[in-house]
């Protein structure tokens, strides 16, 4: 199997880095461990660094690739692998739903992988969690600063909205980092693989999560104000005080739990 021509120059503003290390690509692989009977999703092919290796290895592949310039050089190399379909369209957008089969069947959830453009890494994550239910497992290749944020914990820096709700979502194992020059061109921050596999049974306490989203975003609004100002019309001081937790403390200071506390507390007025 031969892979698409690798002449293609990366664009800016599609944020590409097209990943050509092997070591790399391997280990990524071997992260993924694509067995034969699943379904695989690649976002953003690019030059098929790794698709080279996934495509053929499970019972349906599916390649979403926004670049139509790339689109034909993906479809000579793979159109004839068992399973492959290309669709030419933005990860933003796409309907991730209109791939499963059958929603009642776990063995059609699907597993995504991607090398995510920087500047549309966390959108589309967010997305993909909207989905969650859809998919037995994520494997990203994103900037280290997104990765940390997503694996963060209370009371670090890159706690935030998209670390609590990732985990409110999914188990998120950071895997290893990937050099600047694993990439053509090399982009001038480090990178490193997550793994985000969603709950099958949630350890968290029931809630609204819309609300949830509400709350969260809310008390990350301007990190440097207190719950107290940032929750305002939300929830009440003294109702904050009945849960046990400071309205004098900020955001990045609480655990998932009392977030979902709050939005419990919140629900009848939002």
């Amino acid at each position: 199997m031969s892979k698409p021509p690798s002449s293609h120059r990366a664009r800016k503003r599609f944020g590409q880095n097209f990943l050509q290390d092997t070591g790399i690509i391997n280990r990524i692989i071997g992260a993924i461990h694509p067995l034969a009977g699943e379904h695989l999703v690649e976002i953003g092919p690019g030059q098929g660094a790794l698709t080279e290796f996934l495509a053929g290895s499970g019972r349906r592949f599916d390649v979403i690739e926004l670049d139509r310039d790339l689109v034909p050089g993906l479809l000579a190399a793979y159109g004839d692998s068992p399973g492959f379909a290309l669709h030419s369209a933005d990860a933003l957008k796409f309907d991730y739903a209109s791939l499963i089969d059958d929603a009642t069947d776990s063995s059609d959830k699907l597993r995504v992988v991607g090398n995510l453009p920087y500047n549309i890494s966390t959108p589309l994550i967010f997305k993909l969690l909207e989905n969650a239910l859809l998919i037995k497992d994520m494997h990203f290749m994103l900037q280290l600063e997104v990765v940390n944020r997503l694996a963060a914990s209370p009371g670090n820096k890159a706690w935030g909205r998209l670390g609590i709700m990732a985990q409110y979502h999914c188990e998120v194992e950071s895997l290893f980092e990937v050099p600047p020059w694993a990439f053509s061109p090399a982009p001038k921050v480090q990178s490193a693989i997550v793994r985000l596999r969603p709950r099958t049974e949630s350890p968290w306490p029931a809630c609204d999560e819309t609300v949830l989203r509400k709350v969260v975003q809310a008390s990350f609004a301007q990190r440097r104000k207190t719950l107290r100002n940032n929750l305002k019309g939300l929830i009440d001081i003294e109702e904050l005080a009945a849960l046990g937790i400071d309205p004098g403390a900020r955001a990045e200071t609480l655990e998932l739990t009392q977030f979902i506390e709050i939005a419990n507390a919140a629900h009848v007025k939002i």
